[in-house]
């Protein structure tokens, strides 16, 4: 390989690993967070949901960004103000805490948005590959930064404030290898965003992609929300429950590595989506009817299902559109309207527990959730081209 070349694989996969740490990272956290600032769990809890809101806010600056400076130089750009965001965030006082929230998750946003066009731009023979990737990239930073700050802030005596300021690290070092991609001379990008937004939003193609993209974020959130205290519930020892969510977490990375390379091989991913939904639906039912008897294999289930659904969208955002600008926007608009989503999904599911009192009703809610999300999924991923 090139040296040019791996360059630009490195600052994308490292670029990739840093687009899910300041969010994951703060759950094991959180406890001490709230002591520490004197937050009551309502508001500290509170913290995640800022972010992900943000995550759908803010999506839609990604295309007007990329179309005023390019793609490359808006992933630096968004490497440097993540990096800044949590640097505030650890900062003294609520103010500060939830400010540099949502400027960190107002960045991930944008560079969520731009992965997918980044990828049909630097990698047009490989979207398959590299989408495959790139979102095992972003899973197993999700699990590093969840597994590793604990440990991390015992090792080296700093509080949760010093040891989550260590997560600019890693996305200054991305900015730093990624900075020579973003200073290289670029054709100027065509000025045809409002056109390409046009495009898409006439097409019926991109509507069954935001709706596949939002429906399987929403059953993701939900049960990374409320996985833990569903088994806790259910007799399940605290310690186990938390192993429980880790292990669907590192189930996900195998499968957001080989579907999309396996599906992206064929024209339709039809097939894909059945069987990734089907999975994720019995995971749900697993949980339902005997959440204590093999959490295990629920777990194992649902990590394949769930990580290779998300996995599927992100691909279909890539290969649907026919040029890196179609790519942008319609990423733009399926995980704005898919984060929005999620965020409402934990907040919904806390009511349903509420008022029925248990936890049928909100298990069944989410597998009548995945049966939309499979119908979503047919009409996305049959053969189609934007543009």
């Amino acid at each position: 390989m090139a040296p040019r070349s791996a360059l630009l694989m490195a600052g994308f996969l490292l670029a990739a690993l840093n687009l899910r740490p300041a969010i994951a990272g703060l759950s094991p956290l959180l406890d001490e967070v709230m002591k520490d600032v004197g937050l009551t769990p309502a508001a500290g809890g509170a913290i995640t949901t800022v972010m992900i809101v943000c995550l759908g806010v803010f999506g839609p600056l990604a295309p007007l960004l990329a179309r005023r400076i390019g793609l490359d130089r808006t992933l630096l750009l968004g490497l440097v103000v993540l990096a800044t965001g949590i640097a505030l965030r650890s900062l003294d006082g609520p103010l500060m805490l939830y400010t540099g929230a949502a400027v960190a998750a107002t960045a991930i946003a944008v560079m969520n948005v731009i992965m997918p066009g980044v990828v049909k731009q630097h990698f047009p023979a490989r979207v398959n590959l590299m989408t495959g990737v790139y979102v095992s990239a972003i899973v197993s930073g999700a699990a590093i930064a969840s597994g590793a700050l604990i440990p991390l802030e015992r090792l080296t005596g700093l509080d949760w404030r010093g040891v989550s300021a260590l997560l600019a690290v890693p996305a200054l070092a991305a900015a730093l290898l990624w900075l020579p991609q973003a200073l290289r001379r670029h054709t100027r990008p065509p000025r045809d965003g409002p056109s390409a937004f046009g495009l898409l939003l006439r097409s019926r193609v991109t509507w069954y992609v935001t709706a596949f993209m939002g429906l399987q974020s929403f059953t993701f959130y939900v049960m990374l929300a409320w996985l833990p205290t569903i088994f806790l519930e259910a007799g399940i020892p605290a310690d186990q429950a938390g192993y429980l969510l880790s292990a669907t977490t590192v189930v996900q990375v195998g499968a957001t590595l080989v579907v999309p390379i396996l599906a992206g091989r064929r024209h339709s991913q039809v097939w894909y989506v059945y069987v990734s939904s089907a999975l994720t639906a019995a995971g749900y039912l697993g949980v339902l009817l005997a959440p204590a008897t093999l959490p295990w294999l629920w777990m194992i289930v649902l990590g394949v299902g769930q990580g290779a659904s998300f996995a599927l969208a992100l691909l279909i955002i890539a290969l649907r559109p026919a040029n890196p600008v179609l790519v942008t926007a319609l990423s733009a608009m399926a995980q704005s309207v898919g984060y929005l989503l999620a965020a409402l999904g934990p907040v919904l599911f806390g009511l349903l527990r509420e008022v029925s009192g248990g936890w049928w009703a909100p298990l069944a809610f989410g597998i009548a959730v995945v049966g939309a999300q499979t119908v979503a999924g047919w009409f996305a991923g049959r053969p189609a081209t934007l543009g």
